[in-house]
């Protein structure tokens, strides 16, 4: 029997009593997971060295932090407004200060980007892993306990559980669960907070060893801001908006390069023209193909359902709908039939081996799942009884089809899905919006199982029957002049973030015949106060070895690599490489003999310049066409202005000429009183002080 809990510290003792002294537990990745339950845990174990605690996870988020002085003045009414009621996870604020107790191990497959570059204990106890196969080895480190997040609503006077934003590994590991014969305990805690999804993400009571509903486990999400989409990220957007193909399936990640995809797919297809005229401006030679309106839309199927795809949705841009049936699907795809159901519809059905001439109990549960029967048709001892008439359970027969024809055929097909997702995260109004969809939006959304959206494999044939025409599009950090991808790591083995699902993203766009991976990378990068190239030679990790190299983006264009020679390849990413370091990759290449060292690199080629970008694409930024928040920003319009101020500044810092010619270029400027009062300068007491202040006022100039 499930046991349901109203107070955290009962359900605790219940979690400690199931493992013992040894708590292995498991929890979801980012807004899955119930903090305050977490903490409870945590803090009994910290207190108590007789037990032990191995947490394995993956995005444990906490409020950002700030360094001391003028950031730290601007962004913290910033970060107390949008983290209102989202508390801190105990561990990670101990593991953030080296304080993690000798019996606590927090072993998490993805980091949070950068954050942990420099903790050996986050490095040490890292697991590097699919996210296929976290499911496999969270059991292979002997997992006793699991506790969820999930949303809860009361319908017809019955209480129901979703997983919401993350089905992602619960899915997949429950039935490993089962298959183990192990005692593990499962523990779903109720979030109100969490939007409420259907679909695969419904959860029976019954699946639950304990629920606990107190309103202590009612917490705000994790709300990760928009982040601003620069000039070279919306470029890269642009050209990655060509490759989608009409009719097919989109997979993009978080961030500004997400949001930059999103915004160009908005604008080729509801302002074609004017995305024509900035495709023109960066000089793409994309054929008019690539450049059209989507007159079928897209599918899409993500790992992360993100706040751009959602607009998609939204705009009816994502609107190709996939059902879970593989033959159906496939004539769908084949427009062999359509969305309407007609006894034409089970007659392809028939003539393509998809359903048999007399039909059986489960043929008929299926045609009523996807609509094609009326819900009123019942199969009884081989015969259908369809309203007052029991006809023969044969579609060949004259009298079933009349009879079906007048009184048991759907309308359209239903239950299909425009949008497919393992977790989501975002934005404050992107919770809202999905606790918002009416109900025909929100059965369109399937949150599922990660082991069904990122490979093929144990539902292959539908799998690829829905992905058609598949643009799996991620990012990296580099990528080496032979067309290997560097997306997680370090060379010296320190973790940056995760392989996530990059990695079979990549493998599945090799396995579909009309699949395409496309990686994105910004050019350079700042390092150390110097700029420095994201195209080198070689590195010493790689995220996607060279041999499943395909199609690569920076912002000065698309190389297409797959089925060419290493000197192709070569000659392709120096294309799209800064010129600033095109020829020192160039003779890099030379001197290993991949490269003929009478190649010259075209004369169009050899202008890849941020002044040139800029001077190219600065008149749509201007005109609202490429704005550096396409879906909106939680900063208001005056906070926008002192960020992009204080973004100035950084630079200026570390360059004392340049920062003195900018002090007397604008001496006589005045900052806004009330902007200073913010940053703490409007009363300075120190030399640095007036010195913040004046240069303050001089990069806001």
């Amino acid at each position: 029997m499930t046991l349901h809990f109203s107070d955290m510290n009962r359900c605790v003792d219940a979690v400690l009593a199931a493992a013992g002294e040894n708590l292995i537990l498991g929890t979801p990745l980012g807004t899955g997971k119930p903090n305050t339950l977490l903490n409870a845990v945590y803090d009994r174990i910290k207190a108590d060295p007789t037990r032990s605690l191995h947490l394995l996870t993956a995005l444990s988020l906490n409020v950002p932090s700030t360094a001391p002085g003028l950031e730290t003045a601007f962004m913290q009414p910033i970060l107390q407004r949008l983290f209102a009621g989202y508390p801190d996870l105990h561990y990670v604020r101990d593991q953030q200060r080296g304080q993690l107790p000798a019996n606590v191990t927090v072993s998490e497959f993805f980091l949070k980007s950068g954050d942990y570059l420099g903790n050996p204990r986050a490095q040490q106890d890292y697991l590097a892993t699919h996210y296929t196969l976290v499911a496999r080895d969270m059991m292979a480190q002997g997992l006793n306990v699991v506790v969820q997040a999930v949303a809860m609503r009361e319908q017809d006077g019955q209480r129901q559980y979703s997983l919401s934003s993350n089905p992602d590994v619960t899915l997949d590991l429950l039935p490993l669960i089962a298959a183990s014969g192990r005692r593990v305990l499962k523990v779903l805690v109720v979030n109100r907070e969490l939007p409420f999804m259907t679909n695969d993400a419904l959860i029976d009571a019954s699946a639950a060893d304990v629920i606990l509903d107190t309103p202590e486990g009612s917490h705000a999400l994790f709300g990760a801001p928009n982040t601003p989409v620069s000039l070279s990220e919306h470029a890269i957007g642009l050209h990655a908006a060509s490759l989608v193909r009409d009719g097919g399936t989109l997979q993009i990640g978080i961030g500004a390069l997400g949001d930059a995809i999103c915004h160009a797919l908005r604008l080729r297809d509801g302002n074609n023209a004017r995305y024509r005229d900035v495709m023109a401006a960066l000089g793409s030679t994309r054929p008019d193909t690539a450049l059209e309106d989507f007159q079928d839309g897209l599918y899409g199927c993500s790992e992360m359902l993100v706040n751009g795809l959602l607009r998609l949705q939204q705009d009816g841009l994502i609107r190709r709908l996939v059902y879970p049936h593989a033959g159906l699907q496939t004539l769908l795809n084949d427009k062999v039939i359509g969305e309407e159901v007609s006894l034409a519809t089970l007659d392809a059905l028939r003539a393509h081996g998809h359903l048999r001439r007399h039909a059986d109990a489960g043929d008929v549960a299926w045609l009523q799942r996807v609509g094609i029967l009326r819900d009123s048709v019942r199969w009884h001892n081989d015969t259908l009884v369809i309203g007052e008439h029991t006809v023969p359970a044969c579609w060949d027969d004259a009298r079933t089809r009349d009879v079906l024809a007048a009184d048991g055929l759907g309308t359209r097909l239903r239950g299909g899905h425009a949008l497919t997702g393992g977790f989501f995260l975002g934005p404050r109004d992107f919770y809202q919006a999905l606790r918002d969809l009416d109900d025909e939006d929100r059965d369109a959304i399937n949150m599922t199982a990660i082991g069904f959206i990122n490979q093929l494999y144990g539902q292959e044939a539908l799998a690829r029957a829905q992905r058609q025409r598949a643009s799996f599009i991620n990012t990296c950090m580099m990528m080496t002049l032979l067309g290997a991808a560097v997306s997680d790591g370090l060379a010296d083995g320190r973790v940056v973030s995760g392989v996530g699902g990059q990695y079979n993203f990549v493998a599945m766009a090799h396995a579909l015949p009309d699949a395409q991976s496309v990686l994105m990378l910004r050019a350079v990068r700042e390092s150390g106060g110097k700029t420095v190239s994201n195209i080198v030679w070689n590195y010493g990790h790689t995220t996607i070895p060279r041999q499943l190299r395909d199609v690569v983006i920076t912002e000065y264009g698309i190389a297409e690599l797959r089925g060419r020679t290493d000197s192709e390849v070569i000659q392709r990413l120096l294309a799209i490489t800064d010129s600033r370091f095109q020829a020192e990759l160039q003779a890099q290449a030379v001197a290993a003999g991949k490269l003929s060292a009478d190649y010259v690199i075209p004369e169009a080629q050899r202008h890849n310049l941020p002044e040139r970008l800029a001077e190219r694409l600065q008149p749509f930024r201007a005109d609202g066409l490429l704005p550096a928040f396409p879906f909106g920003s939680d900063l208001s319009a005056d906070e926008l202005v002192m960020a992009a101020t204080l973004q100035r500044m950084k630079p200026l810092l570390n360059d004392r000429k340049a920062l003195l010619t900018r002090l007397w270029q604008y001496r006589h400027v005045q900052a806004p009183a009330a902007e200073l009062e913010r940053l703490g300068l409007d009363r300075p007491t120190s030399l640095k002080d007036v010195l913040s202040a004046r240069l303050y006022a001089a990069c806001r100039g």
